[in-house]
């Protein structure tokens, strides 16, 4: 099946790319304008950004909408993690400005959830991962908040900046959204199995 991806965020292209193989994720024509990220929640976010796709495009879209929150923030940055330190924030200022704000030690989530528009039907996908957070960046993998979000799911103390690719797909919230997808997507897969609760 072919998907065009509601972003224009070439890191996310890449990694959908391999999360959703064997499926063929399209990048959106550089004509399709998104809409702003004004939802209060990521599967509305994201399902706005997969309509949005699919209404100009006329064809099967997803759409992810992402980020982390942290439990000392009471869930910041949330909905707001790409802009957290300003509108047009790199992912350095971001992570710096959560750094400056949150313990080292303190619990954190990385949230997914990814939106699939095909004309008739929706679907929202939802997947987590549970962490810390690190004193400092390590790592030079991943993108984001990635350098200093120790994982739950790995005893080494190791980033996600410091896994292997394979390695984080396998444990990452948007490895975990894209695996109930292609569970769904599966021709064997009962009407609904795999649908993810909608939230944020």
């Amino acid at each position: 099946m072919e998907l065009v991806l509601a972003t224009r965020n070439p890191h996310k292209l890449r990694e959908f790319e391999k999360l959703l193989a064997p499926h063929v994720v399209l990048p959106l024509p550089d004509d399709v304008e998104l809409p702003p990220e004004t939802g209060t929640t990521f599967a509305e976010n994201a399902a706005t950004k997969a309509r949005t796709a699919a209404d100009a495009t006329g064809r099967v879209a997803v759409a992810d909408d992402s980020g982390i929150a942290a439990a000392a923030l009471g869930g910041r940055p949330g909905v707001y993690s790409a802009r957290y330190a300003g509108e047009d924030a790199t992912d350095e200022e971001n992570l710096a400005k959560l750094l400056r704000e949150a313990p080292a030690g303190s619990a954190l989530a990385y949230v997914c959830v990814i939106a699939y528009v095909d004309g008739e039907r929706e679907r929202l996908f939802e997947g987590r991962c549970t962490g810390t957070l690190a004193a400092a960046p390590r790592g030079d993998g991943g993108f984001g908040y990635d350098p200093a979000f120790v994982p739950d799911d790995l005893s080494d103390g190791r980033t996600m900046a410091e896994l292997a690719p394979a390695e984080k797909d396998a444990i990452s919230h948007r490895g975990r959204a894209a695996g109930l997808l292609l569970g769904w997507l599966a021709p064997d897969a009962a009407p609904g199995e795999a649908a993810a609760a909608s939230g944020g």
